[in-house]
């Protein structure tokens, strides 16, 4: 006898734990099915493990590179890379446990199994346990987010051809690396290899790294990337990649790299095969993304989709912001419609890349007559005393009425500046109030307000 909701949420990472959390405190009735993990990629083996890995990087590159520039020296310094990734999994199990505990708290009932729709209002879910449930619900979210992609020709082994999956699950290191892709992932493992002493390549088709950030963002990267070893290889397509014996072979055009690992870093796909769609009779892409409308609800009225499956922007707390606004719009509570243009980017490389909002070229592109605001960490008070100081903050506003259209911000802790510019963005604060807003001395969001004071015309200190 199938057991009767009113939400059920396939899928238990940042977009479908959040909805289901909402959707309970909106009085629903609800249930959540994940095949693997509470969390999902996100608390597991993404983001929030790899924020510990970069931590770790980042002492490693101060006691390795820069420790005579702050009194320090070593005769014989050991890093221990195994102790690096103990500790991200220990913060990863912390958190997991923690969405386990959120469950329980909004009487949430678990399924860990895996759903697959027999009609549009009923789930059949094989339990891990190896228990057959039925759930019927009058609405279902799709949350199952999106998987590495893989490349024509290329066989991911799982040791010496890696996607991010084996990457961040492995406690020893590489001497070598070829990295094929200059986006977030992949310059997230740049940073935290080379500051292991990981010889690193990038190789990126596109013109540059990070190819949908600001075209100055890019250019500020590179030059920091290069000056601590990183090799990059822009506008470069790989011919074939191949394990061979102890080593992979990465051609390219012009040259053979050997190196003891590839990691494959291009794109994502999204996982909406083998869940039912045709039986409930919901519309995909032909990249397989589910297509949906500004509430969330797919062409089933009562089916809905949020985070990665559905495409609009591959980002965590994107996917957490759609499972709220979902989990509004079924309960019929008051909600908001989503700007995807607007949503914050935050990439973890080191500098720090943070940014939302259209690029001086996409501004350009769509009409806008454009003033820009600019200020360098370079004259920044804290950034100099955290040795810390390369890159700059970037406003770009719209000349006629003042409106922040974007923000491009690379350098020490920018991601934890862009929610400053994300709120004044969407309440309509021009540069004018932010430059108005006093900020506390000496700190890093400071530059915030000098570069709001450079786009209203007035810059102070530079």
């Amino acid at each position: 006898m199938a057991e009767n909701f009113d939400v059920v949420v396939i899928g238990a990472g940042p977009a479908g734990y959040v909805a289901a959390i909402r959707a309970a405190q909106l009085k629903q009735k609800v249930a959540i099915v994940d095949k693997q993990w509470m969390g999902g990629v996100c608390l597991n083996i993404g983001c929030i493990p790899s924020k510990s890995l970069l931590k770790n990087a980042e002492v490693a590159h101060t006691l390795r590179e820069r420790g005579k520039d702050f009194g320090f020296s070593f005769d014989n310094l050991k890093l221990d890379y195994s102790v690096a990734f103990k500790r991200s999994r220990s913060n990863s199990d912390r958190l997991v446990k923690g969405i386990g505990f959120l469950m329980k708290k909004n009487n949430i009932t678990v399924f860990m199994g895996s759903a697959t729709f027999k009609s549009k209002d009923t789930l059949a879910v094989a339990g891990n346990d190896g228990k057959n449930t039925e759930l019927k619900a009058k609405n279902i979210i799709i949350a199952t987010g999106a998987s590495a992609a893989t490349l024509p020709n290329v066989t991911i082994d799982g040791k010496k051809i890696v996607t991010y999956v084996e990457a961040i699950m492995q406690d020893t290191l590489p001497k070598s690396v070829v990295i094929v892709g200059a986006g977030a992932i992949g310059v997230e493992f740049a940073t935290i290899w080379n500051s292991y002493g990981v010889d690193v390549t990038i190789v990126e088709l596109l013109p540059r790294v990070l190819p949908r950030e600001d075209e100055e963002i890019s250019k500020e990267l590179t030059k920091e990337l290069t000056k601590v070893g990183i090799k990059i290889k822009t506008g470069v397509k790989f011919e074939s990649i191949v394990a061979s014996g102890k080593t992979v072979k990465v051609k390219l055009p012009d040259e053979t790299l050997e190196v003891e690992q590839a990691l494959i870093a291009t794109s994502f796909t999204p996982n909406s095969k083998n869940l039912g769609l045709e039986a409930a009779g919901v519309k995909v892409s032909d990249r397989g993304f589910i297509e949906i409308n500004e509430k969330m609800q797919t062409n089933v009225p009562n089916i809905w989709a949020i985070g990665d499956v559905t495409g609009k922007l591959m980002l965590a707390h994107v996917g957490s912001a759609m499972g709220i606004v979902c989990a509004e719009n079924i309960a019929g509570a008051e909600t908001i419609t989503l700007d995807y243009d607007m949503m914050p980017r935050a990439t973890y490389c080191h500098p720090q890349v943070a940014s939302f909002g259209y690029t001086e070229a996409q501004a350009r592109e769509k009409g806008f007559n454009i003033k820009v605001g600019r200020f360098p960490f370079q004259a920044n008070g804290k950034a100099l005393g955290l040795g810390d100081y390369a890159g700059f903050v970037k406003i770009i506003m719209d000349e006629k009425y003042g409106e922040i259209l974007g923000a491009h911000m690379i350098g020490p802790e920018v991601t934890e500046l862009l929610p400053e510019l994300t709120l004044a963005r969407m309440m309509e604060l021009t540069p004018h109030e932010i430059a108005r807003n006093v900020h506390a001395h000496p700190t890093l969001s400071e530059t915030l307000m000098e570069a709001a004071h450079g786009a209203d015309g007035q810059p102070i200190h530079i």
